[in-house]
């Protein structure tokens, strides 16, 4: 039975994070060199964590299944990162972005983590730029900023539409600089299979190296996974196709608890579908909604071209409904919008399932070649996929599967339930509650690695200075390897006939018509009889061809598959015990008349917290949320 301790610190808002630091225990420089941390992830997380600790002095171990630590997935990232800066002088300020993330993940956040997030938010900023990520500028050269959704100050700092690519690769700098320097071993290729638990502490992986498929053990005073959400789940989303749950959910299976699997966010700007075919959809950054306009036919079933349409029969429907933010809305709620008008009849496109962005109006009043300056690698990129010119005619996007609020549990200090065992990053649950801002990602990803896991890492090692270098002989690593080894000749003997892609492609369809923008407890508990036959044929039809001794691609992801069968059925576990509406879990039995989201804050005010049970159902465990600097009201962007 876990115990939830979430080890907030006591006094004002403002002053917890100082004070953790302040009371936080150190490692000298000479005994952090005697203690090795492993880092699985190199993305916007793990790179800046391993690369920290290396500069610290610690030994690094980190992982990723890449060729390289800068295919990350974070490298897809467009819109920008979040910071207080107040550059604009528009009002903003450390407690305004603090509560905008509070209010726009629907209060179903810490207080605490969403203040910290929002104060180291400056130092990412400022470390970025000292590194020299090439964020926009004005005229006179200081950092120049635009506004997402959800909020109504300029506060994203960018890289034109590439920034997650710009500072993945400052971070990667950071990182081969350790490498060289020798505190940080680098380890590509390599999927972590399990984590080493000894005597209740997080002592290692085991890993696969997926060029010749050895298996391998890994040992460290400490654990970190950075290894991403869980998006992909949908088979269509817009993560990369290999982005995965495997690392968290093999530790969740160890005895680490995961926390809101149901909270995943839909983005309202994705590219639609365009044929069967397709193993993923293509992002429109969030950032393009600050110049274009999202409107539906005021006519139901208008199928001229777009250029065609009057300005009297057009819908500008996000302005019309939510007059104070507009176009930038929350994700949640633009994303639901957009699916109301195409159920409703108004779609645009070959299928209905589009709505049009245009960009007439601020190509008309900036010109042309301010919003290329602005936007050009996405106008490019999306003529490429489309063969449609958006500086003529608008964009058409749809919502998909995007990013993960829920992740392992973790305590103020980014400790899962196994002591030693750290989640940073979208791997855990722990600052945007039921819905993410717009460009929060890369700033609570690189705050987590580069400016909070250094001291809460620190604070545990601490206690481990006298602890020797594990070993690998241990039989805890010999069960590891076994139960992986057990689970990999499992999958090659079935010896069906359907490929790990198709169950995915059907795993996908379930959890998207009855667990994605909107749910009910009659589709819900559908899909949990859907998953487990589902789960049923895989184990009885799948075909793996090849050996586990080579390269097996479809190996990797039979194994993938198998971890979403189960994650999937606690996703809808998860979505049928909350029985209200926020953010982006939208229970059709808990709306205002309007169609907003409803919730119940006097029953589900709480993190609800899952823990594995190998005999039975996941046991329910529940983390209170207290709200004592922000007053709990329904959420509102009208």
């Amino acid at each position: 039975m876990i115990t939830l301790d979430s080890k907030i610190p006591e006094g004002p808002l403002q002053d917890k994070w100082t004070h953790y630091k302040e009371n936080a225990r150190l490692v000298s420089p000479a005994n952090k060199k005697k203690l090795e941390i492993i880092v699985v992830g190199t993305g916007i997380s793990g790179a800046p964590a391993a690369s920290a600790l290396g500069e610290l002095g610690y030994n690094v171990k980190v992982f990723c299944y890449q060729d390289t630590p800068r295919r990350a997935h974070s490298v897809a990232a467009q819109g920008g990162i979040n910071a207080a800066k107040n550059y604009k002088n528009d009002g903003d300020s450390v407690y305004q972005l603090f509560y905008d993330v509070i209010k726009g993940g629907d209060f179903r956040a810490r207080e605490a983590n969403v203040y910290r997030i929002a104060e180291v938010s400056n130092q990412v900023i400022d470390h970025f730029t000292a590194i020299g990520v090439p964020f926009a500028r004005e005229y006179g050269g200081t950092l120049t900023t635009r506004s997402f959704g959800g909020v109504q100050v300029s506060r994203t700092f960018y890289s034109r539409g590439q920034t997650g690519q710009q500072v993945l690769l400052g971070a990667y700098s950071s990182l081969t600089r350790q490498i060289k320097e020798g505190t940080v071993t680098m380890y590509p290729r390599r999927e972590m299979l399990d984590i080493v638990v000894i005597d209740g502490k997080a002592r290692g992986i085991i890993t696969r190296n997926l060029l010749t498929g050895e298996i391998e053990r890994h040992s460290a005073h400490a654990v970190v996974l950075a290894t991403g959400g869980y998006g992909t789940i949908y088979y269509l989303s817009t993560l990369a196709v290999n982005s995965n749950a495997s690392a968290a959910w093999s530790a969740y299976k160890r005895g680490a608890a995961f926390a809101n699997p149901s909270f995943v966010q839909i983005h309202p700007s994705s590219v639609p579908q365009m044929n069967e075919f397709q193993s993923k959809l293509t992002l429109m950054s969030e950032s393009l909604r600050n110049d274009g306009r999202v409107w539906v036919p005021k006519n139901k079933g208008d199928k001229r071209p777009a250029n065609e349409i009057p300005e009297e029969d057009r819908d500008y429907y996000l302005e019309r409904r939510y007059p104070a933010f507009g176009n930038l809305v929350p994700r949640d709620v633009a994303s639901r919008a957009a699916k109301e008008r195409c159920d409703a009849g108004y779609g645009v496109g070959p299928t209905g399932l589009a709505v049009n962005l245009d960009f007439r109006d601020a190509i008309k009043k900036q010109g042309k070649k301010a919003i290329e300056e602005k936007y050009g690698n996405l106008f490019d990129m999306y003529k490429d996929i489309t063969g449609i010119d958006s500086y003529t005619e608008p964009m058409r996007i749809y919502p998909a599967g995007h990013y993960t609020m829920g992740g392992l549990w973790v305590s103020y200090e980014l400790m899962t339930t196994i002591p030693g065992l750290f989640a940073v990053g979208e791997s855990n649950f722990s600052d945007h509650g039921a819905n993410r801002l717009g460009a929060s990602s890369l700033m609570q990803g690189a705050g987590d690695g580069y400016f909070i896991l250094p001291y809460t890492i620190g604070n545990y090692l601490a206690s481990e200075i006298k602890t020797p270098k594990i070993k690998t002989d241990l039989p805890e690593f010999h069960e590891a390897e076994t139960r992986s080894v057990e689970k990999i000749n499992k999958l090659l003997s079935v010896g069906g006939k359907q490929t790990p892609t198709t169950f995915h492609k059907k795993l996908g369809k379930i959890m998207w018509d009855h667990c994605g923008m909107t749910r009910n407890e009659e589709g819900l508990t559908e899909a949990l009889g859907m998953i487990r036959e589902l789960r049923e044929e895989f184990w009885r039809d799948l075909l793996v061809p090849g050996r586990a001794d080579e390269l097996n691609q479809e190996l990797e992801k039979a194994g993938r598959v198998a971890d979403f069968l189960e994650l999937g059925e606690l996703m809808v576990t998860d979505a049928l015990n909350r029985r209200e509406s926020c953010g982006a879990h939208f229970r059709e039995e808990s709306q205002t008349p309007d169609h907003e989201a409803l919730r119940n804050d006097d029953e589900y005010a709480y993190v609800a917290v899952w823990e594995y049970n190998e005999d039975g159902p996941p046991a329910l465990h529940k983390e209170e949320l207290k709200f004592e600097f922000v007053e709990l009201k329904q959420r509102s962007y009208k």
